[in-house]
């Protein structure tokens, strides 16, 4: 299957289940997004991508602590939802965008976030060099990987060949993705 087509399969696949998502993987999702609060803070200057936004759950744990917030989605549907709940929130946007092109110039963001979706991706590897073009030199990138998708050793490379230095990782039991922090 092509690339593009593997994206277009996805954003299917989300626009079909958006009116689920929330109730399958909120649960999940929080679990991971405490698990990188309890070790990353933002600051109130940051300007923050969240890549694979999703419904935009992730928005209420970084909005009222960060200058900015952009949340990028390939689904439709979900970004529908996700500017549902951008409404409470002045300084959150979404955008539909792939993420291998993402439309943004170089060196935008501070923290860029992908969280559970580096494993829809066709080459996770190209993805991670755009998410590594988005960040600011200091800045920090925080991906998760689906365990059941990326063995260990893999999923680091995808990082450290990339020329981006791991500072934090985390292998907890009860999640079922890693966790890498990484900076240029």
């Amino acid at each position: 299957m092509s690339s593009w087509r593997k994206k277009c399969s996805v954003a299917n696949r989300y626009n079909v289940t958006s009116e689920s998502y929330d109730e399958q993987y909120a649960q999940e999702q929080a679990a991971k997004y405490r698990a990188v609060q309890e070790v990353l803070n933002c600051s109130c200057g940051d300007v923050v991508l969240d890549v694979g936004c999703g419904s935009g759950l992730f928005f209420s744990c970084v909005a009222d602590s960060v200058r900015f917030v952009v949340g990028v989605d390939i689904s439709r549907s979900l970004l529908l939802k996700a500017k549902v709940r951008v409404g409470s929130f002045c300084n959150v946007h979404v955008v539909q965008a792939d993420a291998d092109f993402l439309p943004f110039k170089d060196a935008v963001f501070d923290v860029v976030f992908s969280f559970t979706m580096l494993q829809n991706m066709p080459v996770p590897k190209r993805t991670v060099v755009e998410f590594k073009r988005q960040i600011r030199v200091g800045g920090k990138l925080v991906v998760t990987g689906l365990k059941k998708v990326f063995g260990l050793p893999f999923f680091l490379d995808l990082f450290e060949d990339n020329g981006l230095r791991v500072f934090g990782f985390i292998d907890d039991s009860d999640l079922k993705c890693y966790i890498v922090m990484v900076t240029i």
